[in-house]
């Protein structure tokens, strides 16, 4: 597996395919870059998820977030943007992504995202 950012997420097979259990994630380390002045922005994502068939894999996560880093993008967009390749990667029961983005300007954004 690669050590540079990806856009590609992995998955595998999930050990108890017929329990249904979730799974959180707390990335505190989540960069992007603000698509008007190009400063980055900072944020701790929450991903919670109850898997179906598939897993994520934690190390294509972490380089597939890392992917992020110098791309320009709104909060809406990006949190959208994660849930949605997540989905496509895992096909979950149900998934959030929550975007905790730090104050910028005097002012701190959430976004949540949902699956289904």
């Amino acid at each position: 597996m690669t050590t540079r950012p990806t856009p590609t997420l992995e998955s595998f097979a999930n050990p108890r395919p017929g329990r249904a259990y979730e799974v959180r994630f707390e990335c505190p380390e989540f960069t992007c870059l603000c698509p008007k002045t190009g400063q980055p922005d900072f944020a701790t994502l929450r991903i919670r998820y109850v898997p179906a068939e598939r897993c994520v894999e934690l190390k294509s996560l972490k380089l597939y977030l890392w992917s992020f880093r110098d791309a320009g993008h709104f909060h809406e967009a990006v949190t959208n943007r994660i849930l949605d390749d997540l989905v496509a990667a895992v096909a979950p029961q149900q998934m959030v992504v929550e975007g905790d983005f730090y104050v910028r300007g005097g002012i701190r954004t959430v976004v949540e995202a949902r699956y289904p």
